[in-house]
């Protein structure tokens, strides 16, 4: 199938029309699948969920009904991740400056991470791991997540980071709060710690620690910027962007991330 093809968004409105369509999609998304090299697929990749409410604005539903729709993704995302043989995904649902939305809309966004948390859990596939700053967020929403990382401890699956409360400088500034207590806490001074504190120390102390840093960083919706999503850990990341809406990605647009990735010769920094 041609790029030109492959983007195509004439109307085909008729049953007949749509039915080809999805059927040329399908035979294109097999292609894409076969081209996919086992030694080329990311281990970890974070992914920025985002779109759901000018989906629902686009669609004429409240701006819940694009929440709801966007958590019902997550799973078929996190599916995907499986099937190709990803290690690590870390899905930001919610970051600290989205926790000053107004209260009508921040309430049920949180019940429906709450929910959704919920039913990944009782999936039993991944191992449900929260990164953020669970102080910040409701009684509720905190003890939803805890009970998803205590239910899921002992899952021998893909380990899921669901970011909700983050903020790239909130966890950087955690880490090093931690840093500091640690250190202090077995007498060393600061002029010790300043003499040899290095990135090891620091990384210790994040939220992800122990895990491989990103390889992939997607974000739906158009947007080309990080907004504070894993600051520390996507120095060395690749990168890319989607114009579909959350809700509207599809395997194909996933697919087409893996295979971008794949394309690329990564140099590290260098």
């Amino acid at each position: 199938m041609s790029e030109t093809l492959e983007e195509s968004t004439l109307p085909m409105r008729t049953p007949g029309k749509q039915k080809l369509r999805n059927a040329l999609y399908s035979l294109y998304e097999r292609r894409v699948r076969r081209s996919l090299s086992p030694d080329r697929i990311p281990r970890h990749i974070g992914v920025i969920i985002d779109g759901n409410r000018r989906w629902a604005r686009q669609v004429g539903d409240p701006v819940s009904r694009g929440h709801e729709a966007g958590a019902n993704k997550i799973s078929e995302f996190l599916e995907w991740c499986d099937d190709v043989g990803v290690k690590v995904v870390t899905v930001w649902m919610l970051s600290t400056d989205n926790l000053t939305r107004p209260a009508d809309e921040l309430e049920p966004l949180l019940r429906i991470i709450e929910q959704t948390v919920e039913e990944l859990t009782a999936i039993g596939r991944w191992r449900i791991h929260p990164v953020g700053a669970l102080d910040l967020l409701p009684g509720t929403t905190a003890e939803a997540l805890k009970a998803a990382e205590t239910a899921t401890q002992d899952v021998q699956g893909m380990l899921v980071n669901v970011a909700v409360g983050y903020g790239g400088r909130r966890e950087l500034a955690d880490a090093v709060r931690s840093l500091l207590l640690e250190e202090a806490a077995k007498g060393i001074s600061i002029e010790e710690l300043a003499d040899r504190v290095d990135v090891e120390h620091i990384a210790r102390h994040l939220y992800t620690k122990g895990q491989p840093d990103p390889d992939l960083v997607i974000r739906t919706s158009g947007e080309q910027r990080l907004g504070g999503f894993l600051l520390w850990q996507s120095a060395l990341s690749e990168f890319y962007f989607c114009e579909a809406l959350w809700p509207d990605f599809r395997h194909v647009d996933f697919l087409r991330a893996i295979r971008s990735y794949a394309q690329r010769e990564r140099r590290f920094g260098t």
